[in-house]
């Protein structure tokens, strides 16, 4: 009862001691022109169109026009017509999470989506655009972090504060991945941000992949392809924002997001339709420089403080991991892991290829025993992918390279510890001493 009463005074306290109001003038597409509190708005403030039968339809000011304010919505602007009332909202966009979210599924404005009742109000707001931590407060990354899949954990490895991407075409089992890694990591919570993501697809990944283990330390944050561009955009932030709540009470956190390049898309809607020229791709400039303010928000936090380790998803498009949205944000983050389809195909997963993806907290946070065991096998896969046609034509006469004698005879036993089901669980040490194994090479570590 008596947080029930000091929730509501939380709420009674942020309510405003007055209104402004304007008019709306025009609407064309998504755009709504305002007028009459053009003067008191600026980029990012949030309005209210009241539609007709008195229904709300928050919008967000994202530029402005021959002395109107351009308004998109974050929902169905059904009911909006001219002279319609615009009221200005009161303050920064802000959200206020609470420990009591953990376990809850949320929409792009911070509700609840999940049919279990009202969300617990935390007393302090994070601001929904939050800025990145000064980098001179920032701790340096931490120890390494058990993420719970052998590939990732051996060739890949993360330290708490890193920033990794996943870089794959679509329906090579990136949403697999995730689930894997918020299920098995040893991070004290998950927030997974599912961002343009199928309808049909958001309660499987819930109910199957994340299951009830994994969902009982995580939020997800879930806007789904058929919403606005702002909600798109804004489910983003709000992941973020989250994360950045537990990691301020010193946890540690593993962000991930699915996915980036969906994020970049209702962007660019929201850049072309307030004017903004299209340059690479269609992309207009604001997405490039809005890339960089979502994923800084992740990394480590200031001293006493936890760390935000992200993992974020890249859909690129047409298998084209040069696509301006993927370069841009291998750029950022500190290193990529790439998932190729004919991997795949051959029935290995997760479909990482090792040679192509990089971590850029190796091997400085590696012992010489575990960066001697992971060289060795990274040579033996290099001399099997570079001689691979050759051998499956049967050109190769065993004999002419003891290099590629030895990647032949240990390319079955590296594909196999490679594999891994989504319901086994590898942590860090057992990674490297089954690598050893597999190699014949002796372990102490």
């Amino acid at each position: 009862m008596a947080a029930s009463q000091s929730q509501f005074v939380n709420e009674i306290d942020r309510l405003p001691d007055y209104r402004w109001f304007g008019r709306v003038t025009a609407v064309l597409g998504l755009l709504v022109e305002v007028a009459g509190i053009e003067r008191r708005l600026s980029i990012g403030d949030r309005c209210n169109v009241i539609a007709r039968g008195e229904r709300s339809v928050p919008c967000e000011v994202v530029g402005f026009r021959t002395g109107r304010a351009l308004l998109m919505p974050l929902g169905s602007l059904d009911g909006v017509g001219l002279g319609c009332r615009a009221e200005m909202a009161p303050g920064q966009a802000e959200v206020y999470p609470d420990d009591a979210w953990l376990g809850r599924v949320v929409n792009a404005l911070g509700e609840p989506i999940d049919g279990k009742g009202p969300l617990v109000t935390g007393t302090l707001g994070i601001p929904i655009r939050n800025a990145p931590p000064a980098a001179h407060s920032r701790k340096r990354v931490g120890p390494k972090i058990d993420l719970g899949v052998r590939a990732l954990n051996t060739f890949l490895s993360m330290c708490q504060g890193q920033r990794m991407g996943i870089f794959a075409g679509s329906g090579v089992g990136k949403s697999v991945l995730m689930s894997m890694l918020a299920r098995n990591t040893s991070a004290d919570v998950s927030v997974i941000g599912l961002i343009g993501e199928r309808g049909r697809e958001v309660q499987e990944f819930i109910t199957e992949d994340l299951g009830a283990e994994g969902m009982a330390r995580s939020v997800v944050v879930v806007a789904t392809s058929d919403e606005p561009p702002l909600m798109r955009r804004q489910a983003a932030y709000m992941t973020l924002s989250i994360a950045e709540y537990f990691r301020d009470t010193g946890r540690q956190v593993l962000c991930m997001m699915d996915s980036v390049t969906r994020f970049a898309m209702a962007q660019r809607e929201i850049g072309l339709s307030a004017g903004e020229p299209p340059t690479t791709k269609g992309y207009p400039p604001t997405v490039f420089a809005e890339l960089p303010r979502l994923l800084e928000r992740a990394g480590p936090g200031a001293p006493g403080r936890g760390d935000i380790s992200a993992i974020f998803t890249v859909l690129v498009e047409g298998d084209d991991h040069n696509e301006p949205v993927a370069d841009a944000v291998r750029g950022i983050l500190d290193g990529h892991i790439v998932m190729e389809r004919a991997i795949g195909e051959r029935g290995r997963y997760p479909a990482i290829n090792i040679l192509r993806s990089v971590s850029r907290t190796m091997p400085g946070c590696n012992t010489k025993d575990e960066n001697r065991v992971v060289n060795r096998a990274r040579r033996l896969m290099s001399a099997y992918n570079d001689m691979a046609e050759m051998i499956r034509l049967g050109a190769y006469r065993r004999g002419s390279d003891p290099l590629v004698d030895e990647a032949i005879h240990y390319n079955e036993p590296l594909e196999a510890f490679l594999r891994q089901d989504k319901r086994d669980v590898s942590d860090l040490a057992a990674g490297y001493r089954q690598l050893a194994d597999v190699l014949g090479e002796a372990w102490s570590s």
